[in-house]
């Protein structure tokens, strides 16, 4: 029995829109499950803005699902639609593949090396792994094998019969004009904005108008070449019989529909079929789909008149930026995908940057320094949530983000922070007797007994040093000690060292250590360790903070101290300052 839908007035905008869509359906469909819908084509890579494509119908069905109603979650893989072009950077193609242009993509050959039969398959399997890892559950369908096996026969029948009806909707729209774009910004590609609709559908292809014979909304793939570079010149209604010829080969053919399955509907038809065919009540598009003419305004009156289907609520959804990809792999052309965000953050924090926010507000997923700070974030929200202090919508945030309906997301027994994760694996260089020695000792009370304790968090920290911080930026840390500067210190420097070293030993854990270095400034000023900060001690202690990075790493700043000097060790510390 479904448990009654809440009330949207203090929800979060999964919430809301879960009551419209639960409201919709049984408007619909009384009885029969809820169906949402994304649509992704694997024409290349599937990037973090294609996410949204997918985490916002998920959420939502996934809120269904808890309510206790029946959701099907379609994913419409969009492998049946033309190969546009050689996309850039992409390792194990070159400009040969060019040949393949006009193909479906499930009849272009994967990249060279792939373990996959073809392009589609290819960049789909990344797709598929990633959306298993963050707990999407939905029913995947090959528009290949729905086009190829004729399930959509009497759909693309139809929509020939119909097609003046249709041509009239369409031309309705040719002549309104899409606000101008705005300029693109030259930003660098770690700043890029990832349109989310990108790979939604097949935005960019005709509407089936210009040939001579008339308007026909169905396009068949050549039977010699195998391109959609083809053009209809007749079609008989009652025989079904099509002529077309091919401009790129010059093969001509004349087939009966009725039995042909080499070919697919125009995008702007194909798609409010689809809406009819499999009654979706739920699907968002980006904003590209959303303008005068586009896909989804002009698909919300074709199913409408000619396939008497109603349009599905379907918000619009808005930017995915990327801060930071210093060392994306060239293999993927400089395109975050979300196995890439996968390799350096947990899952649970990776749907939680998608459930936080509307989907019609633009956010960053960092691949730089900010990750730290998203961490820091993420385990105060956790803190707030286990202690009760935590907003509503914030609650609702992070429940979406750590479980789904089917139950909790794997999760790190012991969560340590990431910016100390990532400092210590960024010293030890991955050295595990050396990693776990210095995690122990963060927290001696309660020391970390396995580096299985600390992970997957601590693999995800680890990815990050690796491929995301530049090498000149990674933490060396001396081997010998600095001499000359050692030489050239005054009294009051010389003094400052001997009081940390002093306190290593009463103050060997983090909060021990954190304590230390800040309050070596405050005793040399006459002060108690524990005294309030002044602007003026503030400058000291920054002062005396660069002493010891120098000292340690050879450069002005570095990971936290108190980490830094977990990592190096009591004994080496004392070497390096001159003990």
């Amino acid at each position: 029995m479904p448990i009654v839908a809440q009330s949207s007035t203090e929800t979060d905008w999964v919430s809301r829109f879960a009551d419209e869509v639960i409201a919709e359906s049984e408007r619909r469909a009384p009885g029969k499950p809820v169906v949402v819908a994304s649509g992704l084509s694997p024409s290349g890579p599937i990037h973090l803005g294609n996410l949204r494509e997918v985490m916002t119908p998920h959420l939502v069905a996934d809120e269904i699902r808890r309510r206790g109603y029946e959701v099907r979650h379609l994913i419409s893989w969009d492998d049946y639609d033309r190969y546009r072009k050689v996309p850039a950077g992409v390792e194990g193609v070159d400009d040969s593949w060019g040949e393949y242009i006009g193909k479906p993509l499930t009849s272009v050959p994967a990249p060279a090396g792939s373990a996959y039969p073809d392009w589609a398959a290819h960049f789909k399997a990344a797709m598929v792994d990633a959306l298993a890892e963050l707990g999407v559950e939905y029913d995947g369908i090959s528009q290949t094998e729905q086009y190829t096996t004729g399930v959509y026969r009497e759909q693309i029948l139809h929509a020939m019969r119909n097609r003046a009806k249709i041509d009239a909707i369409l031309d309705q729209y040719r002549t309104k004009k899409a606000p101008a774009k705005p300029q693109k910004s030259q930003k660098p590609v770690e700043e890029a904005e990832l349109e989310a609709a990108e790979g939604s559908g097949a935005a960019a292809e005709d509407d089936g108008s210009g040939g001579t014979a008339g308007y026909f909304p169905y396009k068949p793939y050549c039977g010699q070449c195998g391109k959609d570079l083809t053009t209809v010149t007749s079609y008989d209604d009652d025989t079904t019989e099509l002529a077309y010829v091919c401009t790129a080969c010059g093969f001509g053919e004349t087939v009966r529909l009725s039995e042909f399955n080499n070919g697919k509907l125009v995008w702007k038809v194909d798609w409010p079929m689809r809406w009819a065919y499999e009654g979706v009540i739920f699907e968002p598009s980006g904003v590209d789909h959303s303008s005068p003419g586009s896909s989804f305004v002009v698909g919300g009156q074709i199913v409408r008149e000619i396939f008497d289907g109603v349009q599905p609520i379907g918000p619009m959804y808005a930017f995915v930026g990327i801060s930071g990809m210093a060392k994306m792999s060239s293999s993927r052309g400089g395109v975050p995908t979300p196995a890439d965000a996968l390799k350096i953050m947990e899952a649970p924090l990776l749907r939680w940057l998608y459930a936080r926010r509307r989907p019609n507000q633009s956010f960053k997923i960092a691949f730089d320094q900010e990750i730290q700070r998203l961490y820091d974030e993420w385990d105060k929200l956790e803190s707030k949530v286990a202690d009760g202090s935590v907003l509503p919508a914030d609650a609702a945030a992070y429940s979406r983000a750590a479980r789904t309906a089917a139950g909790e997301l794997p999760r790190t027994p012991r969560p340590l922070p990431y910016r100390t994760l990532a400092s210590v694996v960024d010293i030890t260089a991955g050295a595990e007797e050396q990693t776990l020695r210095i995690l122990s000792e963060l927290d001696p009370a309660n020391p970390l007994n396995s580096l299985d304790e600390a992970r997957p968090r601590l693999d995800r920290a680890e990815n990050w040093i690796t491929t995301q911080v530049p090498a000149d930026q990674r933490t060396l840390v001396r081997e010998e000690p600095d001499t000359e500067l050692l030489g050239s210190l005054d009294g009051q420097g010389r003094e400052s060292l001997r009081l940390l070293m002093e306190g290593l030993d009463t103050h060997w854990s983090l909060d021990g250590l954190t304590t230390l270095v800040y309050g070596v400034p405050k005793v040399m000023a006459g002060l108690e360790p524990d005294a309030k900060p002044t602007p003026e001690l503030k400058v000291a202690q920054r002062t005396f903070f660069a002493l010891l990075y120098r000292l340690l790493v050879s450069r002005e700043t570095g990971p936290r101290l108190p980490t830094l000097l977990l990592a190096v060790g009591a004994d080496r510390v004392r070497k390096l300052l001159g003990a």
